[in-house]
């Protein structure tokens, strides 16, 4: 059963950063891509960024240039690293794996302004 815990999450100031980690278990994560999306109040689930097995990555046009995803398959874990952060980025983030899919269960991120 795959298993996805986040940290990482947390108040900041406008323009500060933080770096979000999705620990993974209970499947072999070198084999699937994983991905970081973000939930704001009141509005849908979005996608942030994507990242393959193979390493390949793509974002959002809304943070693109700002967060850089990455991942380390022996420690089993994606990181999603947020520089310049913003109100607008005040969400929940989740971490999925395209397993099945399976979500963890989210770490909140507040930038004040």
């Amino acid at each position: 059963q795959a298993q996805l815990v986040e940290s990482g999450g947390g108040l900041v100031q406008a323009g500060g950063s933080l770096r979000l980690s999705c620990a993974a278990s209970g499947f072999i994560f070198s084999l699937y891509a994983m991905a970081w999306y973000r939930q704001a109040p009141g509005k849908q689930r979005e996608l942030a960024a994507f990242i393959s097995s193979s390493g390949t990555t793509n974002y959002a046009d809304s943070v693109k240039g700002r967060f850089t995803i990455s991942r380390d398959n022996d420690k089993n874990t994606v990181f999603l690293q947020m520089n310049s952060l913003s109100p607008e980025d005040t969400a929940v983030y989740y971490c999925r794996s395209y397993t099945g899919p399976h979500w963890g269960q989210g770490t909140q991120v507040t930038v004040s302004s």
